[in-house]
């Protein structure tokens, strides 16, 4: 059956944040004296950063995750963090799929006040018919509640929907909704990804209709 609707994550799908996010993270940690390895790395990326710390109430006995999550916050309104770029292929392949009328969303584990600019980044702030983010649902990625909401906004069943991704955590929860997915190898190795349909290494590499790799 062929794939009518593009849902889209943002961080290091569409944008290069990955790296800006290493170094929020990386501070913040720093301030309680904790290593910042690869095992933590993994299980902050792709993820709603209220998850992740609600998993390590261990390392904060004692502390709110909410309270957590606004010092990690603080941390993102300095002037010397990486700056945010399009992933290459990105605009050229979102504005094409606008232009076919192909239904659009944007299933992103960021907060509301952070999806603006990193779409402004990329020069695709009007184009997605439907945004979910960080703040619209229970539970985050590798839940698939995200892109399940994102299908049922858009008016298109999931299993005729292609989703686009770049962690684990997010080729999970496009897999777990049902969906065909694309996992791009900005953030990591091709074999991290291979629960994927497709593995690409940028977007400039996706063929549209997509039921021609399927």
């Amino acid at each position: 059956m062929a794939v009518t609707a593009a849902v889209f994550d943002l961080d290091g799908t569409l944008v290069l944040t990955e790296e800006r996010n290493r170094v929020v993270w990386k501070r913040f940690f720093d301030g309680y004296g904790i290593e910042v390895d690869d095992a933590l790395t993994a299980q902050l990326t792709g993820r709603r950063g209220l998850d992740a710390l609600r998993e390590m109430s261990h390392l904060f006995p004692d502390r709110d995750p909410h309270e957590l999550l606004d010092e990690v916050l603080a941390h993102e309104v300095t002037d010397d963090l990486p700056e945010v770029v399009p992933v290459p292929g990105a605009n050229e392949l979102v504005r094409r799929l606008h232009a076919a009328r192909v239904p659009l969303a944007l299933v992103t584990s960021a907060l509301p006040e952070h999806v603006a600019t990193r779409l402004l980044a990329a020069d695709l702030l009007d184009v997605f018919d439907v945004v979910v983010t960080g703040r619209d649902v229970t539970v985050g990625k590798p839940d698939p509640q995200g892109f399940r909401m994102a299908c049922e906004r858009l008016g298109v069943p999931a299993q005729i929907s292609v989703g686009f991704e770049d962690s684990p955590a997010g080729v999970a929860a496009v897999k777990a909704a049902g969906m065909f997915c694309v996992a791009v190898t900005t953030t990591f190795p091709r074999d991290v990804l291979a629960d994927a349909d497709l593995v690409v290494d940028d977007l400039t590499e996706v063929p549209w209709p997509i039921e021609e790799v399927a």
